[in-house]
């Protein structure tokens, strides 16, 4: 038997030790490459806020506008139009977003950047960060933008709360830039919860928070803070008449954020299961053509190569005489009533890209059900097809 020395043992340890000290550095490197976005971003609540239960409502007001108002930025966006006569003209918007970490990344609203070509971010002062855009999500109107160059000194990072533990009469913080009015402040209470609202592509956002807090136009993509400086919302719409706040405004949850933001910075986008149809609700038809049912979504059109062609489902026919037929009618998915196409909307957010689900149709006045393995279809792509 091959016998080693003393001396080559301690070679043989140290050179061991050198191999397993770079095997450990290159998984923690590769861990901390694929590690979870979420990881990143601040949930604690920050410091030199005092607990609000202590503190006078005016301590509390100055201290959180204090210490986070320096993480709030003025979004600018320019984007082109044509516009009567053909000419291609710059159009200006301006809105509010927070910082979430220190990679210069910036959590803020869909329509506040949508068809921007160019970018810029200032913190409240004259000079302008170039930013570009990370990601969006045209269906909670939520996007992450990020700063191509940074401040020299350490960004404020707004941490985030849980708007799933809200109350009714909680107070609530609002900074943004109403008006273009660098880092406003503005106070209320949560005036309701699970209020239904729509972004601008129509999708139904589902449990956004009522505030009375001053929210007017420039504040969209700024937070909604708890009393102790956490963001519970992101600042995106308004009722009122006259376009400016009346006394109701409305923010996106911070937890579909949660949810929805570390896709957007890893990918760019939020994978979602798709059917690949042009829908209409019975409900808008009955009064223009009999319909065997009094609910459900009629099947307009169907996009070639997409879930619902796959499966063999039906859209609009023209006859040989020149008649129109009725497509297939959805009514339910996996014993789930549909109703409408919100219903259909919440139906296929519960379910991911890949997974198959048994659907009820009414086709030529008869219930059948039919298997339909969801697919990914981005609405960048498909136009009308949005379902």
């Amino acid at each position: 038997m091959y016998k080693l020395s003393a001396r080559q043992i301690l070679v043989i340890a140290l050179v061991s030790a050198l191999f397993a000290a770079a095997a450990v550095a290159v998984v923690d490197r590769l861990a901390n490459r694929f590690q979870p976005t979420s990881s990143a971003f601040s949930t604690k609540a920050p410091a030199g806020i005092t607990d609000p239960t202590i503190a006078s409502d005016e301590q509390n007001n100055i201290e959180i506008y204090r210490t986070l108002s320096p993480g709030v930025v003025n979004v600018h966006s320019i984007s082109y139009a044509r516009d009567f006569f053909g000419y291609v003209e710059p159009r200006e918007g301006a809105g509010s977003g927070s910082v979430i970490d220190q990679e210069g990344n910036i959590l803020t609203n869909y329509h506040v950047i949508e068809g921007a070509t160019k970018l810029a971010v200032s913190f409240g002062s004259q000079k302008n960060y170039a930013a570009q855009l990370v990601g969006g999500d045209p269906d909670t109107d939520l996007a992450v933008i990020k700063l191509l160059e940074k401040p020299k000194e350490a960004l404020t990072i707004v941490p985030l709360g849980d708007s799933d533990r809200l109350e009714v009469g909680q107070k609530v913080l609002a900074i943004g830039n109403p008006f273009g009015l660098d880092r406003t402040l503005t106070t209320g209470v949560i005036s309701g919860l699970q209020r239904p609202i729509r972004a601008r592509n129509e999708r139904l956002i589902e449990g956004a928070i009522q505030t009375d807090a001053s929210i007017n136009p420039g504040n969209s993509g700024g937070p909604l803070l708890d009393s102790h400086g956490r963001m519970i919302g992101i600042n995106s719409q308004i009722l009122s008449p006259s376009g400016a706040s009346a006394g109701v405004g409305f923010a996106v949850p911070v937890n579909i954020a949660k949810r929805v933001v570390p896709e957007l910075v890893r990918s760019g986008e939020v994978r979602r299961p798709k059917l690949g149809i042009a829908t209409r609700d019975v409900e808008l038809l009955k009064n223009q053509i009999d319909l065997p049912v009094s609910v459900g979504v009629v099947i307009l059109q169907v996009a070639p190569g997409e879930a619902a062609a796959n499966a063999g489902l039906r859209g609009l026919t023209q006859t040989e005489n020149g008649d129109v037929e009725i497509g297939d009618i959805i009514v339910g998915i996996d014993n789930e009533k549909v109703n409408n196409a919100d219903d259909l909307y919440h139906v296929l957010n519960k379910h991911q890209v890949g997974d198959t689900i048994q659907m009820q149709i009414m086709r030529n006045g008869r219930r059948t059900s039919v298997a339909v393995r969801l697919t990914e279809t981005p609405d960048s792509r498909r136009g009308i097809l949005r379902r």
